[in-house]
């Protein structure tokens, strides 16, 4: 049985807190065949109400969570552009490790984002 799961955040570095209210679906990648797991709204503190995946369904192989920042930027009241430099981010990882803790988080400005393996 995995004791692994996997959670992500969301700071908004342009504005300097948690982004609040952003929208994440999360798939799992089986050769070319993209299945749907979930979804899921950050918090007041940028996270998830719980994780991304749990403990059930933690599994080995790829994954890709898409951030919805386009969305999210138009309700934080960014200047707006048509179309916007960033829509949609999607980051796609690797599950090795069942007995690890996967945090994917995002750090999210208007024009630049960057990721990492968290802990």
């Amino acid at each position: 049985m995995p004791d692994g799961f996997l959670t992500t955040h969301v700071l908004d570095t342009g504005r300097g807190g948690p982004a609040r209210g952003m929208k994440i679906d999360l798939y799992r990648i089986d050769n070319d065949d993209w299945v749907f797991l979930t979804t899921k709204v950050t918090n007041d503190d940028g996270r998830t109400d719980g994780p991304m995946l749990s403990v059930d369904d933690f599994k080995l192989g790829q994954y890709e969570l898409l951030f919805y920042a386009g969305e999210y930027l138009d309700q934080e009241g960014a200047p707006a552009e048509s179309p916007r430099f960033l829509d949609r981010i999607p980051i796609r990882f690797g599950i090795s490790d069942l007995q690890r803790h996967y945090h994917v988080p995002l750090l999210l400005s208007q024009f630049g984002f960057s990721t990492y393996r968290g802990s």
